[in-house]
């Protein structure tokens, strides 16, 4: 939708800590979590957009980028007042248990998380694709003025499409809490890394977000076991630098003629 989004992993962040309250307090399983996390991330995504970012919609980039930020800090701060600085840990009977494919050890809740995560991607593909709703968001985020001269209402499909966002960062924090550390400071970590996949991929495009987080993952993970973990990141900042250097516009994205 044509918003930058510095906020987005401290908006994942209060997935994880939603996940960790769910847990500790009613003894809801991580996994199991995300039917109450989605909606509620959903209602807290839709509110950041109606009450702060459509004000800034027609400003600056440079706008959005000071105002995501500030939410950001907001966010982090917030949760460090809370739940105080120290790391929280999510202890599952399956947090450290894996299956071997050959000579290859796969962590039983990434591979979970993995597949929770394509069953996601697969349905938010089909409802921008196929439903009228989705149309309505794709045609609002290519142009606002067409759309709406056609009779779309912007400002909602606004409020939707960054609430789903919002849902889905959640899920996302649901779905990685028990393998992470959870502490206030995590965000900055994974908005880095959104970003990254997203102009890996293409933006705009679902499907080379999706590509280019799974060549992050493995870039990361190869990067770990055969050069050094400190490494790792290196690995995928080269990667990415490589993409740009011969395709500018993504995996998938298309240049503006």
């Amino acid at each position: 939708m044509r918003v930058i989004n510095f906020a987005h992993g401290d908006i994942m962040m209060i997935g994880m800590y939603l996940t960790y309250n769910f847990f500790t307090l009613a003894g809801v399983d991580p996994f199991a979590s995300i039917a109450f996390t989605i909606p509620l991330m959903f209602l807290f995504g839709a509110f950041l957009q109606k009450t702060f970012i459509n004000r800034v919609l027609g400003a600056l980039p440079q706008n959005q980028i000071l105002l995501t930020i500030g939410l950001g800090l907001i966010m982090s701060n917030t949760m460090m007042f809370i739940y105080t600085s120290d790391y929280k840990i999510l202890t599952t009977p399956y947090s450290s248990s894996s299956f071997n494919i050959g000579a290859i050890s796969i962590s039983w809740p990434l591979a979970i998380s993995f597949l929770i995560t394509a069953a996601i991607t697969l349905l938010l593909y089909w409802f921008l694709m196929r439903t009228d709703t989705g149309q309505a968001i794709r045609a609002t985020a290519q142009d606002r003025e067409a759309a709406q001269l056609m009779g779309i209402n912007v400002k909602r499909m606004s409020i939707l499409a960054f609430g789903m966002g919002a849902a889905l960062a959640g899920t996302a924090g649901a779905l990685v809490s028990p393998t992470y550390y959870i502490f206030p400071q995590i965000g900055s970590t994974f908005t880095l890394k959104a970003f990254v996949i997203t102009v890996l991929g293409g933006m705009g495009s679902i499907v080379g977000a999706t590509i280019g987080g799974v060549i992050i993952g493995v870039a990361e993970s190869l990067g770990a076991v055969y050069i050094s973990s400190g490494w790792k990141d290196v690995v995928v900042f080269v990667l990415f630098l490589l993409v740009l250097l011969f395709k500018p516009a993504g995996l998938l994205g298309k240049s503006k003629m």
